[in-house]
């Protein structure tokens, strides 16, 4: 078998040419060519395919691809512990027999030997690596690499043969390659220097002026020095002359009238850390060899450090700078002192430099002018620290080639252009636990790890708060970091525990404050009463009253000066202390009803707005008119439609738990209710139980408060939910009755209904199959008298479920395919996916893979639509079991590990005994009894502990079948698991009578 991935990725065998599937399967099967014998995670194909945004589905495709390439490469494909391996013999890989004739092309000490060896490893090379894959990522991360391995090969082939005088052969073989690729200067020399030293020199001159012409079209620039000087010596033929010297640099004169060369810096600090990356940006881009002057500005909000790094990195680059370091403080924000205007900027600068008061000109223009006139020529730092404006920066920056200047700003400056920009965010928490290790020590971090986060936290990450305690706890060695965690845990006492020694984060905040305009500081301290954490420019419009336009141009004006941060395209956010600040400040100047207003107008619209986007994730049975009525004035809707009331839902999931606590502590059940109804469906996909159950706790707690009947029953109904999926099933149970009767009490059949419809969910996880039956039966009974036709879909496709456990495949198949009959409504796509999940399994144990990977690959796709987590962790492990019944347990394992992986992720663990019952069973199947026996006893234990009798007589009787069990056990294990299938009235019971009987007789 041969392999090729340089040109289209394909195999032959004694056959002739092997098909390798589509351009997924070719992009797989040659990136494990690529890493020959080494691992690939099933990540780094992902990644490879799909780039930062794979569908869910992803490690299902990538399953379903390996099991074709494993059919159609018997032999080839390996997995391990976390990927998969690629064994082959190399010389049957291109790539490999390429390398292995490069190393050794390299290893000759021969030069007509290694000339032979670079030929005959460029002819393996059949075209552009992996031709015909359109992957972005492929291309960047595999693709490009290679190509470079291939210009080198082309390259050291090229200078062989130029010492062995082959110049016709380099001739014939560079010329359209250097006229395709004119960057690749080396090879244009050597084929420049083939052409001349062959004799033609007309097409050396030639090729020299074309590459010229190239270069300075798509470039700007001119040849490098080396072919320069070729084409010098071509000029003076037949008198050549030896290649120009490089200029020797002129001696550098002190700045000004004779003054010594300045260093203004103040005082670097000893222990500066947690900024490495943000220092290596700043040393990086002012290299010796930079040929414009180079400004660099660093913006972020008060007390993040930004004078710090600046100092700090212009210490380290001080010596790149014989000219002078100035310093100069312009004093944009400082208490009772005003800017420094432009003109007193330039003319402390002159003075600096050595220029006599006396002739320092009036002007700002005139002081502008000297001032770049002495700096030209020179190699010079200039750091403007606290710069205001654009006004004030513009007339003070060097404009001569090798100068660099820093600037530090609260403010945007959008009208320095060609600068590079460098915006400071917070800490995290590693940078934090870093600057307190540099200034008080490793052991005292060490020992307190855990506390340490904690104070980082409290301070957000601000570098300045996180110095003031640092600076406090080095001068209180008794202090420990759970000491400074409980001082700072007090939100109303925090900005009092940092201020130290003059330095304060109020202050610095406050001197923020004070640069902003009335109408600013109004849009300020309405912020501060938003409801959560963030806020998005819908919520930010409805807060401030304004239409989203206005309030967009009021935020961004807060964002320009670092009293806000944009987190993502029109979404915001106060740094924590800062939103301390805010909201201290808000509630001390604005009037009550002010903020009451605000507040209502806020959670109004996150109220409405929830509603709008649950309805695209499932009808919410308790709706009315009142869920209708519009609580904003905008005619844009911020969830047109599922995508985005999913993306609306995962960046305001911690607002919306908020907002339920807002209208309980007001005591306003019904919205408060009605909140935590709009919220749960999202929570259950998302595995987001904990969110769930403290909204609906709240809100039951509101409406029981208030004698709220549906409210109560409503979050009973969610809880009920909640603690099913979480394996609390006798807890569920009595949630779900109470609301029965409160329901059955106000005379509300469709709530009862919905309660009966999640009672058989209940009942089916307990293994009640028949109370499953009866009760979904009802219900199905009233959806068909009332033509509620979504209701009746909904609960046939768990029907289908039942039937199947019970194994009435007939009445299984038959509400499936009501199910899957009902049109193109997409309301009806998530019980689409449950039904062809249900076909999908019937299918497979069947024997018919082909036609259940089809089905099961559908529910996935619509599972991964609906953002439907749970549905997705039973498919996979559907889609586990059939590719273990065709055959690929290797395949089949990892997508029961996957599954498992998913419920860890999501902390959904209703499906794990099911999972691990499964896993079991495949690993049986493949031989590896003892991981089987491990797995079925993991089952067993979750079940017992959930109650979940089917999956745990499941796991007793796959433990008595393992080889290894002793007679006696598997009796005992037999006899139990026939009890409970029998009392559950499944089939398993007779398999289980049988199983025992038979090996009665046989002792």
């Amino acid at each position: 078998m041969k392999f090729r991935v340089l040109g289209p990725v394909s195999a032959w065998g004694s056959g002739g040419r092997i098909p390798v599937g589509g351009p997924r399967q070719q992009c797989v099967l040659g990136t494990l060519l690529v890493e020959l014998g080494k691992e690939v995670t099933a990540e780094r194909l992902t990644e490879l395919l799909w780039g930062e945004d794979p569908p869910r589905t992803s490690r299902s495709i990538i399953h379903v691809q390996i099991s074709h390439l494993r059919r159609a490469f018997p032999s080839l494909i390996q997995t391990s512990a976390g990927g998969y391996v690629a064994v082959a013999d190399p010389d049957d890989v291109d790539l490999h027999r390429f390398r292995r004739l490069v190393g050794a092309a390299h290893a000759s000490a021969d030069l007509a030997a290694a000339y032979s060896l670079w030929d005959e490893a460029l002819s393996v090379w059949e075209g552009r690596p992996f031709s015909g894959i359109g992957s972005d990522r492929l291309w960047y991360a595999l693709c490009l690499p290679l190509i470079e391995e291939h210009w080198n090969a082309l390259t050291s082939w090229a200078e062989s043969a130029f010492e062995l005088g082959r110049y016709g052969t380099i001739a014939e073989r560079l010329t359209s390659t250097v006229y395709e690729e004119p960057l690749r200067e080396r090879l244009s020399f050597l084929l420049i220097a083939a052409l001349y030293r062959n004799g033609d020199r007309a097409a050396a001159m030639s090729a020299y002026h074309s590459l010229r012409e190239r270069l300075a079209d798509e470039l700007g620039v001119d040849p490098g020095p080396e072919i320069v000087a070729l084409y010098q010596e071509m000029l003076s033929e037949p008198d050549r002359q030896e290649a120009p010297q490089p200029p020797v640099q002129r001696p550098r004169a002190a700045l000004g009238t004779g003054e010594p060369v300045r260093n203004d810096l103040p005082r670097d600090i000893p222990d500066f850390a947690g900024r490495e990356a943000d220092l290596a940006w700043l040393l990086d881009v002012a290299a010796d060899d930079s040929d414009q002057a180079v400004v660099r500005v660093v913006t972020g909000p008060g007390g993040a450090g930004k004078t710090t790094l600046a100092v700090h990195a212009a210490h380290r680059l001080a010596a790149r700078y014989p000219d002078g370091v100035l310093f100069i403080d312009l004093y944009g924000f400082a208490v009772e002192r005003e800017p420094l205007s432009a003109a007193a900027a330039l003319g402390r600068l002159l003075r600096a430099i050595g220029v006599e008061p006396d002739a320092v000109p009036d002007s700002t223009d005139e002081r502008a002018a000297l001032w770049r006139a002495l700096l030209a020529g020179r190699r010079t730092l200039i750091v403007l620290d606290n710069a205001v404006g654009f006004n004030q920066v513009d007339p003070l920056l060097a404009a001569t080639p090798g100068s660099l200047t820093l600037i530090t700003t609260r403010h945007d400056l959008p009208g320095l252009n060609g600068v590079g920009h460098l915006s400071l965010g917070m800490l995290d928490e590693s940078a934090a636990v870093a600057l307190f290790t540099a200034v008080i020590g490793a052991d005292r971090v060490a020992g307190e790890e855990d506390a340490a986060l904690a104070v980082a936290r409290l301070c957000g990450g601000l570098p300045l708060a996180l110095r003031i305690v640092a600076g406090r706890m080095a001068t209180r060695p008794r202090w420990t970091f759970a000491h400074a965690a409980r001082r700072l845990s007090e939100e109303h006492l925090r900005m009092r525990e940092l201020e130290a020694d003059g330095r304060s984060v109020r202050a610095i905040f406050e001197l923020s404050f004070q640069t902003l305009t009335g109408p600013q500081r109004e849009v300020f301290l309405t912020l501060g009463m938003m409801i959560g954490s963030s806020i998005d420019l819908y919520g930010a419009a409805a807060l401030l009253d304004m239409r989203p336009d206005d309030a967009d141009d009021a935020v961004q004006e807060l964002v320009s000066v670092c009293l806000i941060e944009e987190k993502g395209v029109d979404l915001y956010r106060f740094h924590d202390l800062l939103g301390v600040y805010a909201r201290e400040r808000a509630l001390a100047e604005l009037p009550a009803g002010t903020v009451a207003d605000a507040r209502r107008r806020l959670s109004g619209h996150y109220l409405a707005t929830a509603q709008r986007a649950s309805d695209w994730l499932g009808w919410r049975r308790h709706e009315d008119a009142a869920d209708r009525t519009p609580d904003s004035r905008y005619d844009d809707d911020p969830v047109p439609n599922r995508d985005r009331a999913i993306s609306w839902f995962d960046t305001h999931q911690q607002n919306l738990a908020s907002v339920v606590d807002h209208f309980a502590e007001h005591d306003d059940s019904e919205r408060a209710w009605r909140m935590a109804d709009s919220l749960w469906r999202y929570y259950a996909f998302n595995g987001q139980t904990d969110l769930w159950y403290a909204t609906h706790e709240k809100a039951l707690a509101a409406s029981r408060a208030q004698s709220n009947d549906i409210g109560r029953a409503v979050t009973l109904v969610g809880l009920g939910i909640a603690n099913c999926l979480s394996g609390r099933f006798a807890l569920a149970v009595r949630n779900l009755q109470e609301a029965r009767r409160v329901f059955v009490g106000v005379g509300d059949r469709e709530g009862e209904i919905r309660v009966l419809a999640n009672l058989g969910m209940v009942y089916e996880r307990e293994g009640r199959f028949r109370d499953a039956l009866d009760v979904l039966g009802e219900v199905v009974e009233h959806s068909v008298a009332t033509g509620d036709r979504l209701l009746e879909t909904q609960h046939r496709a768990n029907l289908a479920m039942l039937f199947q456990v019970q194994g009435d495949t007939a009445q299984t198949v038959t509400n499936c395919e009501i199910v899957l009959d009902t049109g193109g409504d997409e309301r009806y796509a998530e019980h689409w996916a449950l039904a062809s999940r249900t076909l999908g399994e019937i299918k497979g144990a069947q024997g018919e893979a082909a036609e259940s990977l089809r089905h099961l690959e559908y529910a996935l796709v619509l599972f991964d639509r609906l953002g439907n987590q749970t549905g997705e962790i039973y498919t996979r492990n559907s889609i586990a079991v059939t590719l273990r019944e065709s055959g690929d347990l290797d395949a089949a394992i990892e997508a029961h590990r996957y599954a498992l992986e998913l419920g860890e992720k999501t902390a959904q663990h209703s499906a794990d005994a099911q999972i691990r019952n499964a896993l079991a069973a495949t690993y049986e199947r493949a031989g590896r009894v003892s991981d089987a026996r491990s797995s079925y006893e993991h089952a067993l234990r979750l079940a017992h502990e959930r109650g979940e009798r089917y999956a745990e007589a499941a796991a007793r009787f796959g433990l008595a079948l393992l080889p290894d069990t002793g007679a006696a056990d598997a009796a005992a294990l037999l006899t139990r698991a026939a009890e409970t299938f029998a009392a559950l009235g499944v089939p398993e019971a007779d398999r289980a009578r049988a199983e025992l009987d038979r090996r009665t007789v046989s002792s």
